[in-house]
């Protein structure tokens, strides 16, 4: 296809979501059948777009080197014209495959969940908007416009967390999250004035692919004499976006409250868009990264960062029940994993688990919001056929209800409360410990979930996690324990860890929600997802399966024989990105016997702790006993200490400024302004009252005085007025006559 056609496509793609927002904001906001309809249909058509566009350069060898797009002029700097455009490149084609296709997948799934909702219509629409903000930023050839498409993601992030805007609990969510990511858009946009001062361009190729331009970054010292070259300190703050967006510590504890939306917003925030967007522009910046320095200040950050956020997250995981909450803090912990490879220098091993999370965690979460659908409906049929025990209490308890039989996060549970205090009247179907059993009520939903967690956990060789953490492994060991840096000895250690608690977390949360018997009425009448929820299931895990199969090794035992011509495809091609390509690394039996067995164990050790014995109906969680499970649970205290270190004290300082400045120097300036501006009113009156007012008045009196006097000259007789006009005649005479003599 020509070049000219592609680029057409690329403006192209991102249109029909956004326009569908406008014309269901505009025009079919109260059809609610229609307006699904055209979300739909504007998703399959960028859909089809993407996938023409990727299917067309898939197998370009120089793409990375010469990306394919256009350019407009668009605002004017003096003498020059800052331009913007479109460009897809192997990253961008890439994400244009994963994207379109997990977002589609979500938009099908939402037409059965949010069925019955009643802002039906306002969730299409944020929800398009949201699409078509990623489909803007992948295609997007420039940073200022990635920016831009990066802030409506969160607005839009900001929206639907916030949908039930009733509950408090959602809307603080909301809030939290728009200004937690606010603090690393910030940075990020620190970084984007900085590189636009230094080179005069924002655009993605005529900076990263540019040895002229990254040398000059790399050779010059950073503003405010910080020891790290211009290279460095721009790319730490191009990261802090990164750290802000994709959920990483400091920055990590927005994500976890988001659960407050509703779960296809969820699968949309974790797998296609939201926390993508971060990973997608650290990998997009990796050139310069690597111009900071191999083993400099930015590198270093990035792989410290990544491997605590990844065992941070794992860690908090294994002590949650929400189903939603602890696939969560698994999203922070896998984002850690992207990260912390990048901060190793592995590129391509990012991008792969990138990749490949998108897929298995998109079928999770919408998994997991089959799960809650089911779980309502069987409260709901308990409910109203008046049975007693754990389900018979009707009330909602402030759940959100959308009339379909499903809930979404109970009014005012911020994952805070006393775990040892279950309350059964509040009946929440999110939470583990409300479930078991399910496997048998929802067969589809089980086999979907499990496939989805196996990938998770890394199940070896028929699972895409198992090659994409293998291939992070891989690096981190080669580079770690071979090659001897310190660093990626220590991020293979911290990886290694954490990954085995991601299997233990799995099977834990696999075997509480569909394993054992039902501890809840609510669990034993359970039923079945309708087909527009299942479908984009069995979708979605058959990519979680067999996606890892583009980037096995050529030379791995069976599997790279296997996949043949096809191994290593992705490396191949998004390799191209760099101006160097690293060299592929030779087999290494031992990083994979890692990955084997973290996997394996951490999935015995579920299944020995969970499914041996199953967990019954008011029975203590193991996990319980652990004398730091209050810790865990409660998320290492990091919203206590912000609370107490950033939130108390500005609520202090914001309270005292009402109290002394607003109130002690504002209020008394506006006072005092009141009372000085009615005294010059009254002045003012005065002054019309004596002057004005006076003036008009005695005009008046004169003209009516005159007017009064020749009222009384008008007699009524007529020899009177004869006698005035003889008068008049004389004197008219008299006054020609000896005027003019």
């Amino acid at each position: 296809m020509p070049h000219e056609t592609l680029t057409t496509l690329l403006w192209l793609a991102p249109l029909p979501p956004i326009l569908a927002f406008a014309v269901i904001a505009l025009f079919t906001n109260r059809y609610r059948q229609t307006s699904s309809t055209i979300a739909v249909l504007a998703m399959v058509a960028s859909l089809v777009m993407s996938f023409i566009v990727f299917f067309n350069v898939w197998q370009m060898k120089d793409l990375g080197k010469k990306p394919i797009g256009g350019q407009i002029g668009w605002l004017p700097t003096g003498e020059t014209v800052l331009n913007i455009g479109v460009a897809v490149d192997p990253l961008g084609a890439t994400f244009l495959f994963m994207v379109p296709l997990a977002c589609t997948l979500i938009f099908i799934y939402s037409v059965g969940y949010m069925a019955a909702d009643p802002r039906y219509t306002r969730f299409f629409a944020y929800l398009s908007l949201f699409a078509g903000s990623m489909m803007g930023l992948v295609v997007s050839d420039n940073l200022l416009t990635l920016f831009i498409f990066w802030e409506l993601m969160g607005f839009c992030s900001y929206s639907l967390i916030g949908f039930f805007y009733q509950k408090p609990s959602a809307y603080k969510a909301a809030v939290k999250a728009f200004m937690t990511t606010r603090v690393g858009d910030m940075l990020l946009l620190l970084g984007m004035v900085y590189l636009y001062a230094e080179t005069g361009t924002l655009n993605f190729h005529a900076i990263l692919h540019s040895e002229e331009v990254l040398n000059k970054l790399a050779a010059t010292p950073a503003v405010l004499g910080l020891g790290i070259s211009a290279a460095g300190l721009i790319a730490i703050l191009i990261f802090g976006g990164t750290v802000g967006k994709s959920a990483q510590w400091p920055l990590h504890v927005w994500l976890p409250d988001a659960m407050e939306g509703p779960t296809p917003v969820s699968a949309m925030i974790h797998a296609a868009t939201m926390v993508s967007a971060g990973i997608f522009m650290l990998l997009r910046f990796f050139p310069l990264l690597v111009a900071s320095g191999e083993h400099g200040t930015a590198f270093t950050l990035v792989g410290l960062i990544g491997a605590f956020t990844a065992f941070l997250g794992a860690t908090i995981a294994v002590a949650q029940y929400d189903i939603k909450r602890v696939l969560a803090f698994s999203t922070i912990s896998q984002l850690g994993f992207m990260v912390a490879a990048a901060g190793i220098g592995a590129y391509v091993a990012a991008a792969f688990h990138l990749l490949t999370h998108a897929f298995f965690k998109a079928l999770l979460f919408l998994a997991s919001g089959s799960v809650i659908h089911g779980v309502e409906h069987g409260h709901h049929h308990v409910s109203h056929a008046g049975h007693s025990g754990h389900s018979s209490h009707s009330g909602q308890s402030g759940h959100e209800h959308d009339g379909h039989g499903r809930h979404d996060r109970p009014n005012g549970h911020d994952g805070h409360d006393d775990h040892g205090s279950h309350d059964a009247h509040a009946f929440d179907p999110q939470d583990m410990r409300n479930m078991g059993g399910l496997r048998s009520r929802m067969p589809i939903t089980f086999v979907t979930f499990l496939i989805g967690g196996l990938a998770l956990a890394g199940f070896p060789f028929i699972t895409a996690g198992f090659w994409s953490k293998d291939e992070i492994f891989a690096d981190a060991y080669y580079h770690g324990l071979v090659k001897g840096d310190g660093l990626a000895a220590l991020v293979f250690l911290v990886l290694v860890v954490s990954a085995l608690l991601t299997a233990f977390y799995t099977m834990r949360q696999i075997a509480m929600t569909f394993l054992g018997q039902p501890r809840t009425e609510a669990a034993a009448h359970a039923t079945e997802s309708v087909p527009s929820m299942t479908f984009p299931l069995i979708v979605l895990a058959v990519f979680a399966l067999f996606i890892g199969f583009i980037n096995i090794p050529p030379d791995f035992p069976v599997f790279g024989a296997l996949v043949g011509g096809g191994a290593f495809w992705l490396k191949n091609f998004i390799a191209s990105m760099l101006l160097e390509k690293p060299e592929p690394l030779a087999f290494n039996i031992v990083p994979v016997l890692f990955s084997i067995g973290v996997a394996l164990g951490g999935l015995a050790l579920g299944w020995f702790v969970y499914v041996r014995n199953p967990l019954q109906a008011g029975q203590t969680d193991p996990v319980e006993k652990l004398p730091v499970f209050n810790f865990l649970y409660n998320r290492w205290y990091w919203d206590e200490l912000y609370r107490k270190i950033f939130i108390n004290p500005l609520q202090a300082i914001a309270d005292n400024y009402a109290r002394v400045v607003d109130k002690g120097v504002i209020d008394r300036i506006l006072e005092g302004g009141y009372a000085l501006g009615a005294r010059v009113t009254k002045g003012f009156a005065e002054f019309d009252r004596v002057v004005i007012t006076g003036f008009s008045d005695a005009v008046g009196r004169f003209f009516r005085s005159l007017g009064d006097w020749g009222r009384e000259l008008q007699s009524g007789q007529v020899q009177n007025y004869l006698l005035s006009g003889l008068v008049m005649v004389i004197a008219i005479l008299v006054f020609f006559l000896f005027l003019f003599q």
